[in-house]
């Protein structure tokens, strides 16, 4: 039985990377004085996106990541609530007496600007942010699971990238690959054998209201 969720944020609570992309662009063009790419902003994640300033404009890096978290605010439009059905899944799950939590790869800052936004801060019992020195989500979902006293048998992660497949094995939880935003990649999913994949939100309410 499952006692312990934790969601990763980016594209699984979210459709927010295409917005991370916007404003990396925004606010490091200008300062890098030439265009990037995509996948040249998505070769830094990892590390929060103080480590993506830093990696391609550490000589601006104090007015790059304030200009981000500017433009992140200002574009969140982009992304103006989660996916739908995320809140009802919440609601189903908080009903049940199941644990909630965060492990992201975002810095704090922008984590708060998206919680706000979309009006879910008060679901999550712990939360653990990123870092700009590095990834650090298989620290935080230990984290998770001493502040809230699981066991990493009764708990489960639920993210989008191949690195939260690596970083919940590290961690000894088992894990969902949530391929139900346009951004996830089920070729580069289904190669590290995730405990369950589902490309739809209901089926994986449908997967959870057996396991609860």
């Amino acid at each position: 039985m499952i006692k312990c969720l934790i969601f990763d944020l980016d594209g699984t609570i979210g459709n927010t990377l295409p917005l991370c992309i916007a404003a990396f662009k925004k606010s490091i063009e200008p300062l890098a004085g030439r265009a990037l790419s995509d996948q040249e902003i998505i070769d830094t994640f990892g590390p929060s996106e103080e480590g993506t300033v830093q990696a391609l404009i550490p000589a601006h890096y104090e007015q790059g990541v304030a200009d981000y978290l500017q433009h992140y605010n200002d574009l969140h439009e982009m992304c103006a609530a989660p996916f739908e059905g995320i809140v009802e899944l919440f609601d189903y799950l908080k009903d049940r007496n199941v644990r909630l939590a965060l492990v992201t790869g975002k810095g704090e800052q922008s984590t708060e600007i998206t919680l706000d936004i979309f009006g879910i801060r008060s679901y999550f019992d712990v939360i653990e942010t990123g870092s700009p020195l590095g990834p650090r989500k298989v620290q935080g979902i230990k984290n998770v699971l001493k502040q809230l006293g699981a066991a990493p048998e009764e708990s489960l992660y639920v993210g989008d990238a191949p690195s939260d497949i690596e970083a919940s094995r590290a961690a000894g939880v088992a894990v969902v690959s949530a391929a139900w935003a346009e951004t996830a990649d089920t070729e580069q999913l289904l190669p590290l054998q995730p405990d369950r994949l589902f490309t739809t939100i209901q089926e994986f309410k449908q997967y959870i209201q057996q396991a609860v």
